[in-house]
C-alpha cells in the first residue's frame, strides 16, 4: 500500500496539473457515482490527508479517493483533438484502451488523470470531508503536525505492540509498513514491545524519524519504494537502500543476523513488518 510520502506526490502531480482548469468530462466507474457530472466544474486544488487524496473542485464538491494496496493516479498530456493522450515514454494511447479496473476519468482541455484500482471514490460536499477522513490522526506530512497529540494517540492502548499502533491512522496518518519497520530498527525497538512499555523519549523518536524520512523523500521526489535516503552510513548500509523491510532471510547491515519479516496485527488490518531478531529484540 502506498505510503504517505507516495499519496502526497500523487496529490501534488493531480494538483499541478488540474489546478485552475475546467474539467471538460469526467468518467466515475462505480455504481454510485456513475451518473455524477462534473462537467464545467474548475479544480480548486487537490490536497493529502494521510494515504487519502482530497481533490476539492468548484461549487463546494470534493471527490475523495484512497489508493488502498494498488490503486494509483495517472496524469497524461492530451495530444489528439479525439482525446488521445501521450504518457511519459512518448507513447499515444486512447482513452477507451484503459483497462476494467479504471475507476475515474477526469480530463481538461491539456491533461488526462486516470484513477486505476482505486480502493475508494465518494463525491461530498467539501464542508463533510470530515466524514470520510475525520477519524485519521494527526498527518506525518502537515505543515502542523502535532507531535505530542500523536504520542498520546499512540498509548490510548498500552498493550497495544508498538508496530500495530504506529499502523494504525486512527493514532498518527501516513505510516505503512516501511515507516513502521525502518524507525523501529533505526531506534531498536521490538515491533512486538507493548507500546506502553516503549520509553516515551523513545517512542517520539521513532515518529520524528518516520517523519523526517517521509519529508525528505517529499522534498528530493524520493519514492518510498525505492529505498530510504537516510544520514551518512555509519554502519556499512548503504544510503538509498532498506535496512529491514523487503530484506527477509538476508543479513542485517548493522549485526549480520537474519532479517525476518512477519504479520502483525489482527485481520482486516493486519500487516506485515519487517526487523532484526537480534537488533530489535525480538
Amino acid at each position: 500500500m502506498p505510503e504517505g510520502d507516495a499519496v502526497w506526490r500523487t496529490a501534488r502531480r493531480l494538483h499541478r496539473a488540474l489546478t485552475g482548469e475546467v474539467l471538460l468530462g469526467a468518467d466515475l466507474r462505480v455504481p454510485a457515482l456513475a451518473t455524477s457530472d462534473l462537467t464545467g466544474r474548475a479544480t480548486l486544488e487537490v490536497l493529502p490527508r494521510g494515504k487519502h487524496l482530497l481533490h476539492r473542485l468548484e461549487g463546494g464538491i470534493t471527490l475523495h479517493s484512497h489508493l488502498r494496496m494498488d490503486g494509483s493516479w495517472r496524469v497524461l498530456t492530451r495530444t489528439g483533438g479525439d482525446g488521445s493522450v501521450t504518457d511519459a515514454l512518448g507513447v499515444q494511447t486512447h482513452p477507451a484502451t484503459r483497462p476494467h479496473t479504471v475507476r475515474a476519468v477526469l480530463w481538461t482541455r491539456e491533461h488526462l488523470a486516470i484513477g486505476d484500482s482505486l480502493g475508494m471514490l465518494d463525491l461530498v460536499e467539501t464542508r463533510h470531508e470530515e466524514r470520510l477522513v475525520g477519524h485519521l490522526g494527526p498527518d506525518l506530512l502537515d505543515r502542523t503536525f502535532d507531535r505530542d497529540r500523536a504520542l498520546s494517540h499512540l498509548v490510548r492502548d498500552p498493550s497495544v505492540p508498538v508496530a500495530v499502533a504506529l499502523l494504525d491512522q486512527r493514532n498518527l496518518a501516513g505510516i505503512g509498513t516501511i515507516y513502521a519497520s525502518e524507525p523501529l530498527f533505526e531506534h531498536r525497538v521490538s515491533p512486538w514491545a507493548p507500546v506502553g512499555d516503549v520509553d516515551p523519549e523513545v517512542l517520539g523518536r521513532v515518529i520524528d524519524t518516520a517523519r523526517l524520512w517521509m519529508v525528505r523523500s517529499c522534498r528530493v521526489g524520493h519514492d518510498s519504494s525505492v529505498g530510504l535516503l537516510t544520514r551518512q552510513p555509519a554502519d556499512g548500509w548503504l544510503p538509498g537502500t532498506y535496512r529491514v523491510f523487503g530484506r527477509s532471510g538476508r543479513p542485517c547491515r548493522r549485526c549480520g543476523a537474519v532479517i525476518v519479516e512477519q504479520p502483525i496485527g489482527q485481520q482486516p488490518r493486519q500487516r506485515v513488518i519487517s526487523f532484526c531478531p537480534a537488533c530489535q529484540g525480538s
